[in-house]
C-alpha cells in the first residue's frame, strides 16, 4: 500500500507502469533502453477515493485524465528507470493529496459603511477633475 494521507491510500495492484523510449538527448542510451515511465491509475474504478475526491482530481488532473477516468502521468526527466518511477508515483500521490483537501467555504461579506463612503468620495473627487476639464475661456 502506497500512503497518499492518513485516510487515503493507493494499493500497487491500482497502479499500472509501461516503459517507453525517451526523447531528448541521451547519446546511444537513448536509442536502446525504454527509461520513461507512463503510470496509470484508474482513479474512478479506485475503492480508496471517494465521488468527491474524484471529482477534484478530475479537475486536477486536466488533460492527464482520460474519458475512462484513468490518470496517466508521463515521467522522462531522469535518465535511469527507477529514479522516472519514483518521479512517476511522488507526482501521482501529490496530485491525490492535493484533490484531497476540500476547498474552502467562501463566507459572503459585506462592504463597510466606510468603504462604502471612501468609494463615493473617490467617485466624487474623479467627477470634479473631469468636469474641470475642458476648454478655457482667453480673458485678455
Amino acid at each position: 500500500m502506497i500512503p497518499v494521507t492518513e485516510h487515503i491510500s493507493i494499493s500497487e495492484d491500482e497502479l499500472e507502469e509501461s516503459f517507453v523510449r525517451a526523447s531528448g538527448p541521451g547519446g546511444q542510451n537513448v536509442n536502446k533502453v525504454s527509461t520513461a515511465v507512463q503510470l496509470r491509475f484508474d482513479a474512478l474504478r479506485s475503492p480508496n477515493l471517494n465521488p468527491a475526491i474524484y471529482r477534484r482530481l478530475q479537475t486536477l488532473a486536466g488533460r492527464r485524465m482520460t474519458r475512462d477516468g484513468v490518470v496517466v502521468i508521463s515521467a522522462d526527466r531522469f535518465r535511469s528507470q527507477e529514479r522516472n518511477r519514483q518521479d512517476a508515483l511522488e507526482r501521482l500521490v501529490a496530485l491525490i493529496r492535493e484533490a484531497a483537501i476540500p476547498p474552502r467555504r467562501r463566507r459572503p461579506t459585506k462592504p463597510s459603511r466606510g468603504a462604502k463612503e471612501r468609494r463615493i468620495q473617490s467617485k466624487k473627487h474623479r467627477s470634479s477633475i473631469k468636469k474641470n476639464r475642458g476648454k478655457t475661456r482667453d480673458f485678455d
